[in-house]
């Protein structure tokens, strides 16, 4: 399953946290859950209603929500 990120179009955050992972070489699957909303009741249902973004799930597992520190989004 790996990595997933859920994101709104033109989220700083979002960025960031696409340019995290992608300076560490790993892969993810990318979710826009502003525009589809069943990616967003998903992103719902794995970070307990939270709609900060970017929403990281590993494996199935939430994460966490927002990115930096402390995490904005």
């Amino acid at each position: 399953m790996g990595l997933v990120i859920y994101v709104k179009p033109n989220c700083p955050y979002c960025q960031q946290a696409r340019d995290f992972y992608k300076s560490k070489g790993v892969k993810w699957t990318e979710y826009d859950a502003q525009n589809d909303r069943a990616r967003r009741a998903e992103m719902f249902a794995l970070s307990g209603d939270d709609p900060t973004v970017p929403c990281i799930v590993e494996d199935g597992e939430y994460v966490s929500s927002g990115w930096g520190n402390p995490p904005r989004g």
